[in-house]
């Protein structure tokens, strides 16, 4: 297996196509390899609000790969060193919550990228396990541009930096939060992802990821919302929850047994 098919989401998202993303919390790696199989491109285990900890990352990680799909790792808010280690264990990128300033964004890289970018720490050994490379330099050269870090936008602050955070060397994408913006945006009022305000925001986002020649990201809860920011330039875009899956099929089931 070479590393252009190996890591395909980066090589993806530079060539313009636009990837749907499932999105896990449970811990449990045989659901996020089911959510791939699937034929989702791409599933994030959401180790910020999810309940993954460093073992089922571990197994969620290969599982998801072994599946088919890119492996993606949501960390907690400033745990950098978690961005290495997702790295380490075979991720293919890094979702950072709350980069609200370019000091957040180079901290970020600087776990995630090995220099000149940043400061990563050298220990791969799953990540090119599960690539099949023989030869860890390899990984070492190219690992740069094969992982892909989105830092997310959702606070008041992030928008005020918005363009020196996508300017940032070793971003390669930004993410909108659309729950936190919406509470940000309100002074703590609603929490609301789909408030008009959020909307507008999207644009001056996206105008700054574009400008630096970045990607754009975007969490959406409902397929109908995913479909809409895809039209409008957004290239990544998470699509609900393992949660919302299994309820809509439990509820789904329940209708059609009483109807």
């Amino acid at each position: 297996m070479t590393t252009a098919t190996a890591f395909s989401l980066a090589g993806r998202l530079k060539a313009g196509e636009t990837v749907y993303s499932g999105w896990c919390g449970l811990p449990a790696p045989i659901v996020a390899e089911l959510v791939g199989r699937e034929g989702f491109p791409a599933v994030t285990l959401d180790a910020q609000h999810g309940l993954w900890d460093t073992a089922t990352l571990v197994a969620g990680i290969a599982q998801v790969r072994q599946g088919g799909a890119a492996a993606m790792v949501r960390i907690p808010v400033g745990e950098f060193a978690t961005a290495s280690r997702a790295l380490d264990f075979g991720a293919e990128g890094i979702i950072a919550p709350m980069i609200n300033t370019p000091a957040d964004a180079r901290a970020y890289v600087s776990f995630a990228k090995f220099p000149p970018l940043g400061e990563r720490s050298w220990g791969p050994h799953r990540a090119t396990t599960l690539a099949n490379m023989a030869d860890q330099k390899v990984y070492l050269r190219e690992a740069n541009t094969l992982t892909v870090t989105f830092a997310m936008i959702e606070t008041k602050t992030a928008l005020d930096n918005v363009e020196a955070i996508a300017a940032t060397p070793g971003i390669d994408a930004l993410f909108l939060g659309p729950a936190d913006l919406s509470i940000a945006l309100s002074n703590g009022a609603e929490v609301d992802p789909m408030s008009p305000k959020v909307d507008r925001e999207l644009d001056r986002i996206m105008g700054a990821a574009h400008k630096a020649g970045k990607v754009m990201g975007a969490y959406c809860h409902s397929a109908e919302r995913a479909t809409a920011l895809a039209k409008r330039g957004v290239r990544f875009l998470a699509v609900g929850s393992d949660m919302g899956f299994l309820r809509a099929g439990a509820a789904a089931a329940l209708k059609a047994l009483k109807s």
